[in-house]
This record gives structure tokens, sequence and C-alpha cells, in this order.
């Protein structure tokens, strides 16, 4: 007897929902991005990919901005981590590049909309292009990533600039996610030049033919539901492609739905989305699988290990002693100052100490695949 539709639709998707996933080995490398206006310093940049030996599709990852100027220093490509991992588990060399004048990107306020009651939006979002142009350029010179079939994602500001860009899309540029996209938000509902920032999306839409998909939460304080539909209407209206998702309210401010702690539910949508255009790998990558605890750790010890599992901004590095005594510190710029800094602290609790783990391997085994290889993309 043959099944109705709908019911082998069913089945099939419960199948899909009960294979598992099939855990893999992450590379990640630490790049400067060469761009002139950046200076010989470069862009601050990120890649994570499957540890695998082909070329795999970019996908290249938009920051937000911070509200206050300062917190740009204090920001860095190793954050985002746990966001580019889940391009990566998607068969994607996953790029996290920091813009002219956040984290150690040279270029203080290159990207300024000047007064808040005439913000300029455009030239703005010209500069963040030009600066995702260079990231651009430098994966095309590589041999583990093609630009060819290559998407964008973007959050907030990032989102703003992931919009721009598909309005002078680069070659290879299949498709583009614009997660919470805007910028200029002073406050809780409170964002300088709306008009202007309306106009900024519907200019966006006259010439950007990728397909998109737009997710806002519809308890956003940056760009409020409203606003969202003002974006998505001016860039609709005047020829742009794409699919706008009014998403459940998230937390207690909806703009940070796209975060770590939010994939459960934004990752439905990327994964319907990477379905529809035929994108991503065809099997979901596991995470990194977890490492076992130092079997010298006391309970106590071994929670402390998992939250140093739980960590997601690398570099990291986990020290023990053969009495118990242990230190762990991460978010470091490299693996040495990570290695470094876990031992130093553990021998304050012990005279002798070794590394046990290095990010996400024991540190026997660090060296198999390199996870810090400070380099300029050429």
């Amino acid at each position: 007897m043959l099944l109705p539709q709908k019911l082998l639709l069913l089945i099939a998707s419960l199948v899909m929902a009960c294979a598992p996933m099939r855990a893999a080995e992450f590379y990640t490398e630490d790049l400067r991005i060469p761009m002139a206006e950046a200076g010989p310093q470069g862009l601050e940049a990120f890649l994570v990919r499957p540890a695998g030996t082909k070329r795999y599709p970019l996908a290249l990852l938009s920051h937000g901005s911070p509200r206050k100027f300062e917190d740009r220093a204090t920001m860095s490509a190793h954050k985002f981590y746990g966001i580019a991992l889940e391009y990566a588990r998607r068969g994607f060399a996953a790029l996290i590049v920091m813009r002219r004048g956040y984290g150690t990107s040279p270029g203080g306020r290159a990207d300024s909309l000047g007064g808040c009651a005439n913000a300029a939006y455009l030239p703005a979002a010209a500069i963040a292009v030009a600066d995702l142009r260079a990231a651009i350029e430098a994966m095309e010179q590589r041999d583990d990533v093609t630009t060819s079939g290559m998407i964008a994602a973007g959050h907030s500001a990032g989102g703003l600039a992931t919009v721009a860009l598909t309005a002078q899309a680069p070659a290879g540029l299949v498709a583009a996610i614009n997660f919470a996209g805007g910028r200029g938000s002073l406050d809780d509902d409170d964002v300088c030049n709306p008009d202007g920032l309306v106009q900024a999306f519907a200019t966006f839409g006259k010439t950007s033919r990728v397909p998109m998909l737009w997710v806002y939460a519809t308890n956003d304080l940056f760009f409020g539901p409203d606003l969202a539909r003002r974006f998505y209407d001016g860039f609709r209206g005047n020829g742009g492609k794409a699919t706008f998702i009014a998403a459940p309210p998230y937390g207690d401010d909806g703009h940070f739905l796209y975060s770590v702690a939010g994939r459960p539910l934004w990752t439905p949508y990327l994964d319907a989305f990477l379905r529809e255009h035929a994108l991503g790998g065809r099997d979901l990558l596991g995470p990194p699988d977890p490492l076992p605890p130092p079997a010298q750790l006391n309970a106590a010890a071994r929670a402390d290990f998992s939250r140093y599992l739980a960590s997601t901004t690398p570099h990291k590095a986990f020290a023990v002693s053969a009495n118990g005594g242990y230190a762990w510190r991460s978010g470091r710029t490299t693996a040495e100052d990570a290695q470094r800094d876990s031992l130093s602290a553990c021998m304050k609790w012990a005279p002798t100490c070794t590394l046990y783990s290095v990010d996400d391997r024991l540190a026997g085994s660090a060296q198999r695949t390199p996870t810090d290889q400070s380099a300029r993309a050429r």
C-alpha cells in the first residue's frame, strides 16, 4: 500500500532527526587579512573549518557594533568561535573578520556615522563592504577555501554590512543571512535617523539579487519589529530577494538571539535556508568530542574541567599536577599564551604541572591539526 506523501515526509524527517551526527575534528587558524587601508597590521580574523583536505566554501561572518565606542577594543574574533563552528559543522570554511576599528584591526572610527540626527549609513556601509571584500580576496588565494558557492552572514551592524555586500555582490556569493541587521542604536528602541536607515536598506534593494534570509526577534530592543519590517519592505519594494522571519521573543532582548546560547533557536532557520538553496554539507558534523577529565581530579575539579570544555573563547589550555592541582585559562590571543598562563597558574598550587589539553585536544595530540598558525593570508 502506498503511504500518503505527508506521512512519507514525516517518516523521512524523523529518520534524519534520529541519525547520529558524525563527530569531526576542526581546523582553526589565526589570520591577519592584508588591506592597505588597515596598514601593515591588516585585519584580525579567525578561520574555522572541518579538518579535511578539500577546499571548503567560504562562510564570511560579520560582527555587530557595540553602542559604546570604547567597547570595540575589547572585541575579538575568537569570541565568535561558537557561532563559526556551526557553519563549519555544515561544511563551510567560516571566517570571522574584524572590520577596521574593532578588536585589534586598526582603523579607529573609519565607519563613523557622523552626527546622530543625520547619521549617514551608506558611507559607513561602504567602509564595511570594503573590509569584507578584502577578506574575500585573501581567501581566494588559499588552497583550503573556495569562494565559489560562498555565503555571507552578519549580525546587527554586520547584518547591515552583509545586506550592503549583496548590493554589489562579489563573484561566487550565492546566498546571505541577515540576523537583526541595522546600525545607530543609542538605547532601547532609540535609533539615530531611522528614516535614513530605512532608506539605506531600500537603496541596497535596488541592486541586491542574492537570495537572503532575514531573522529579527519580536522583542529586539535595538531594532524593534515595526522598524525591522520597514527595513524589509524598503528592501523588497526595490527588488531585493529576501525571506523575513519574525522569530519568537528571546530572553530579555531578542537582539541577541544570534548567539552561542541561542543556537538551538536560530540554527533551524539557517538549516531550512541552506536546504532550500542546496547549500552546505549533506551531513551535519558533530562538535568536537568532549575530552575525558584528568584521572587525578576530584569531583569539584571535574566540574571545573566541564566548564573548561564549555568555554567557547579560544585559545585555552588546562594544566594539572600529579596530586590533583590544576588551573586553566581561556580567551588568550594564541595557544602558546594559553599554555603559558595555565601552567603558571597551576604552579601556584603545585611545584610541577603539565599541560593536559590545549583548545579542544589532549596536549599530546594538539599538533595533529595545527590550531594556532598566526599568519598572513596570502
